[in-house]
């Protein structure tokens, strides 16, 4: 995982469910923060998997106004998205 400059716990997480359920067809160690995963080959159905093993993993639910191509966009993004869901929980 040499690749992570930054990678937050909840980064590698993310990794390990982009990895573990297939949703890009390449290698997730390769992927930058900043990579768009639907231009590596993410499916709006794949988004939805994502969203579904998020949920799952972090116990949070996405709220309508996350539904969106941005909120999936990148590694950082769902980053960013999952830990502004994960803080309203506390």
């Amino acid at each position: 995982m040499g690749h992570l400059l930054k990678g937050s716990v909840m980064a590698v997480q993310i990794r390990e469910l982009l990895g573990n359920h297939k949703i890009i067809p390449v290698p997730v160690d390769g992927i930058g923060d900043m990579d768009d995963l639907y231009d590596l080959g993410m499916t709006s159905f794949a988004s939805v998997q994502l969203m579904l093993a998020l949920e799952e993993a972090f116990d949070i639910e996405f709220p309508e106004r996350m539904l969106n191509r941005k909120t999936f966009q990148s590694i950082a993004s769902i980053d960013r998205s999952v830990s502004e869901l994960v803080a309203g929980r506390a």
